[in-house]
């Protein structure tokens, strides 16, 4: 695979499909005009372009907080969970527009168990398709996917915890390796930077990082990615998971039906692999911009394929059908995705298991 090339512009990674990019800084004041000023003459010297809205706020939001009666250990929060954030986007911003695929199990699993060499062989195989993966940096299921894809395209987010989690020697030492002292920085870095997830058997931490994931995107708070529950040849771990969805959650109304489209389980890694490459086949990602839902494909569709979408998905919609346009001029900031073909709706912002069965119909339907 090529070297990163950190003078190449990479496209704009929001998790949430759109809602950190609308949101407007409310830029807010010390309270005091003079300092107000000095912050925003500070800043302009620094000179960060378009971004001196943003920069203004967050140093009134620490001057602020400041002269609140916020306590030491407070304090020590805020500014780490800043610097985690920081440091993981230095590190992720080159590689930017590789791919990546977000692997999670247990660090108990011994090489040679059946779950540790599916592990490295899904993320083997998923390096041949040019994705680099990402784990938790330890030993077992982390440790086997690191192996599968190699120290130069694997990235590790290490958790430091007084027992087991040490960083596994295939990502020891690289300069793609953070240590966070903060789950919720980490798991932020973990479903920001990723492209697809695969879920290994595991542990309270996978069932943890997984149900996360999935009330995120069930919530529409983040943007639909492929899921895949894999198992080793034959096993049953998330058949067992499965079951208890549908006996204890389904069938008491806890979730819905199509809350089961937001994953797939699978012993097969071909399928697993297949789920991954299948959901970028024609889709390429999606966007809200106030009221509507602009879709950025990779191929146009035709007449016929777009009518019968507003057909099928109308249940989705708070307009009927969809549009075609150019991009829109919210997506400005997104110019590497100018060029890539719309389809545009109204969406009524519920269904979001939904939502998945409609990018596997645009990538299923008739290209121009």
């Amino acid at each position: 695979m090529a070297e990163p090339d950190p003078k190449k512009t990479a496209p704009e990674r929001d998790y949430t499909a759109g809602g950190i990019l609308a949101s407007k800084p409310h830029h807010g004041t010390t309270g005091n005009d003079e300092i107000d000023a000095k912050v925003a003459e500070l800043v302009s010297e620094w000179r960060v372009g378009d971004k001196q809205a943003l920069i203004e706020e967050m140093i009134i939001t620490a001057l602020n907080v400041g002269h609140d009666e916020m306590g030491f250990g407070e304090l020590k929060l805020l500014n780490r969970n800043l610097k985690e954030l920081r440091l993981a986007d230095n590190v992720f911003r080159p590689y930017g527009h590789r791919k990546k695929v977000t692997v999670y199990g247990s660090a108990r699993t011994e090489p040679g168990e059946p779950e540790f060499e599916a592990a490295k062989t899904f993320s083997a195989k998923m390096l041949e398709h040019g994705y680099m993966t990402i784990t938790g940096a330890g030993d077992g299921i982390m440790g086997a996917a690191n192996l599968g894809a190699g120290r130069k395209d694997s990235f590790g987010l290490n958790i430091d915890l007084p027992f087991e989690q040490s960083a596994n020697e295939t990502i020891d030492g690289d300069h793609k390796l953070i240590n966070f002292n903060y789950f919720f920085t980490r798991k932020l870095t973990f479903v920001k930077e990723a492209d697809a997830v695969a879920l290994f058997p595991g542990g309270f931490g996978t069932m943890d990082e997984g149900f996360e994931l999935l009330t995120l995107m069930q919530t529409g708070k983040a943007k639909i990615l492929p899921i895949v529950m894999v198992d080793a040849p034959g096993g049953t771990y998330w058949k067992t998971w499965v079951q208890f969805l549908e006996e204890h959650l389904l069938r008491r109304g806890l979730i819905s039906p199509e809350d089961f489209s937001l994953f797939r389980v699978t012993d097969d890694l071909e399928v697993a692999i297949d789920e991954i490459l299948g959901f970028y086949r024609n889709f390429h990602s999606y966007r809200y911009v106030g009221d509507q839902l602009v879709f950025r494909l990779q191929r146009p569709l035709t007449a016929a394929a777009i009518e019968k979408l507003g057909e099928d998905f109308a249940d989705l919609l708070a307009k009927p059908g969809f549009r075609i346009c150019p991009a829109l001029k919210a997506e400005q900031n997104e110019p590497t995705l100018a060029e890539l073909p719309r389809l545009v709706c109204r969406p009524n912002h519920s269904k979001f298991g939904r939502h998945r069965l409609l990018i596997d119909a645009i990538n299923l339907a008739e290209c121009e």
